[in-house]
């Protein structure tokens, strides 16, 4: 599925709350939230920072980028699960949702390598994690989004979704 030009603005808009940058509770806030939620990071930069606070995520999802440029991905020796798929910019393909689907059947802490790009995995993320579960993600030069996995989340992704071709 591709994402249209006119959905790129919406996406924009966080799906949750907002952390921002220059909150100085910012990391307080962050662990806890870690101690009530099984979190899912989307993000390299997210993961890393949760990991130097030592809270390792459920899942983590990195593409080896940060805002487009080459990266190393977060140094984590507690994976267990290493998973990998391909997708491409402005896309969601059949490959990583079905590794998305696998990661939550898998031994966790899990990590999931996208050959590509990660920032629409969000997406189906949030349709598929457990309603236990909370999402983390980067809003680029603002701060961190936290998306509480609810009902009402997943319908407002599902009408994203129905909108992609």
């Amino acid at each position: 599925m591709h994402l249209p030009e006119n959905l790129r603005n919406e996406l924009k808009i966080p799906l949750g709350k907002l952390i921002k940058n220059t909150d100085p509770e910012k990391e307080q806030i962050i662990k806890q939230i870690y101690t009530k939620n099984i979190v899912i990071t989307i993000g390299d930069a997210t993961s890393e920072m949760l990991i130097k606070l030592g809270l390792i995520p459920f899942l983590q999802i990195v593409d080896g980028k940060e805002k487009r440029h080459e990266r190393e991905f977060p140094a984590d020796n507690s994976v267990v699960t290493n998973l990998h798929c391909v997708n491409p910019a402005g896309e969601l393909t059949q490959q990583s949702i079905d590794i998305i689907k696998k990661s939550f059947n898998s031994e966790p802490p899990v990590r999931i390598v996208v050959e590509g790009e990660e920032d629409l995995l969000v997406i189906p993320v949030c349709l598929l994690a457990p309603e236990n579960c909370l999402v983390m993600y980067g809003q680029p030069n603002e701060g961190l989004v936290t998306v509480q996995i609810t009902k009402e989340i997943r319908e407002k992704v599902q009408k994203i979704v129905n909108l992609m071709k």
